[in-house]
C-alpha cells in the first residue's frame, strides 16, 4: 500500500498539483493573515503590512514549489503559459484545481484563527459592506470611488504589469534576476505593485487569490451578498487572465521578438508546448547533458566556431504568482 501511494506521488502531474496546492496555501496564509490584521487588528496592521504579507508570501511559495511546478499560484499566469505555448493545456485544470484548493483551505484556516477577533469587531454580524464589514479580509471589493469598468481596466493593466515584469525577471536571454534571487525579486515585485497600484481595486490580479476565498465566505455565513456587491465578483476572475496574456504578448513582441525561438513560438505555439525556460535550478537524476535536441557528431576539423545553444528541454515553468 505504501509503495503504491509513493508511486502515485512520484507522478509528474500529481507532484505539480501538490506543489501548486501547497505554495498557494502558503502565499494565501501570509496574505490573508496580513489583511485580517489590518481589518480587525486595530493598531496591529496596515496597508503596507498587507503588501509585505502577500509579497513575501509569494517569495515563500516560489521557494516551496518553484522547482516542481514553477509555483504559478495564479490561474492568470497558468492561462498565459498555456496560451503562449509554454505549457500543455492538459495541465491547466491540474494547476488551477491545486491553486483553488490551496486558496480555499487557507481562507478556512484564517477564519478559524481569527474567528473571535472577527466576531468581536463585527458584533457577531458577518457583513460585506458597512463600517464593520469583514468579508474584505478574504476577497477584494470595489471601493466607492471606482466604477465596475474602471475596476476591470485597472485589473487588466495591473496584471499586465505583473506578467510583463515576470518575463523580464526570468528571461535568461535578457537581463534576469541573479540565480537564487528570483523568489525574492518576484516577492518585491508584488510589494511594489501593491504600494503603487493597489488602492483602486485591492489588486486581486489573480483568480486563485479571489474566487475560492469569496466562495468560502459565502458558505461561512456572509451569504450571497459576497457575489452581489457591485457585481464585482467576476472581474477578478476574467480581467487578470486577459491582462496577463496581453502583458506576455507585449514583452514577446517588443523584447522577445529579437530572439528567433520566441518568434517561432508565437507563430506556432502548439509545436513548443512544454518547452519551458528555466527559472530556478532543477535537480534531476538525468544526466546533465540530456536535451530534447538530437546530438550531432562533428569532427575537430569541421567543428563550426559558434557557441552551443543551451538545451531547452530540462527545465521548469517560467512564471510565478
Amino acid at each position: 500500500m505504501t509503495t503504491r501511494i509513493h508511486a502515485i506521488l512520484e507522478k509528474e502531474m500529481v507532484r505539480e498539483f501538490l506543489a501548486e496546492f501547497l505554495s498557494t496555501y502558503v502565499m494565501m496564509m501570509f496574505g490573508l493573515g496580513s489583511v485580517a490584521h489590518m481589518v480587525v487588528g486595530d493598531k496591529f496592521g496596515s496597508f503596507l503590512g498587507v503588501n509585505l504579507g502577500f509579497g513575501f508570501g509569494v517569495t515563500m511559495g516560489v521557494h516551496m514549489a518553484g522547482n516542481i511546478s514553477g509555483a504559478h499560484m495564479n490561474a492568470a499566469l497558468t492561462f498565459t503559459n498555456c496560451a503562449l505555448g509554454r505549457m500543455s493545456w492538459k495541465k491547466f485544470p491540474v494547476y488551477v484545481l491545486g491553486q483553488f484548493m490551496g486558496s480555499f483551505l487557507a481562507a478556512a484556516t484564517i477564519y478559524c484563527l481569527f474567528y473571535q477577533a472577527i466576531m468581536d469587531y463585527s458584533g457577531g454580524y458577518l457583513t460585506v459592506t458597512g463600517p464593520t464589514a469583514t468579508a474584505n479580509i478574504f476577497a477584494t471589493y470595489l471601493p466607492d470611488h471606482m466604477t465596475l469598468w474602471r475596476g476591470f481596466l485597472d485589473e487588466v493593466l495591473v496584471t499586465g504589469m505583473l506578467q510583463l515584469c515576470l518575463f523580464a525577471i526570468t528571461d535568461k536571454r535578457n537581463n534576469p534576476a541573479l540565480q537564487g534571487t528570483q523568489a525574492l525579486v518576484i516577492g518585491i515585485l508584488v510589494v511594489v505593485i501593491g504600494v503603487s497600484l493597489g488602492m483602486n481595486t485591492g489588486y486581486a490580479i489573480n483568480p486563485s487569490r479571489d474566487l475560492p476565498p469569496r466562495f468560502f465566505t459565502f458558505l461561512a455565513g456572509w451569504g450571497i451578498q459576497v457575489f452581489r456587491a457591485k457585481d464585482w465578483w467576476w472581474v477578478p476572475v476574467v480581467a487578470p487572465p486577459l491582462g496577463a496574456y496581453l502583458g506576455g504578448i507585449i514583452y514577446l513582441v517588443f523584447i522577445g521578438s529579437s530572439n528567433p525561438w520566441e518568434t517561432q513560438m508565437l507563430e506556432n505555439p502548439g509545436a513548443y508546448e512544454d518547452r519551458r525556460i528555466s527559472v530556478l535550478p532543477k535537480t534531476s537524476s538525468y544526466p546533465p547533458n540530456s536535451s530534447s535536441l538530437t546530438p550531432v557528431s562533428v569532427s575537430p576539423t569541421s567543428r563550426p566556431s559558434i557557441r552551443p545553444v543551451p538545451p531547452l528541454g530540462d527545465s521548469v515553468n517560467l512564471e510565478q504568482f
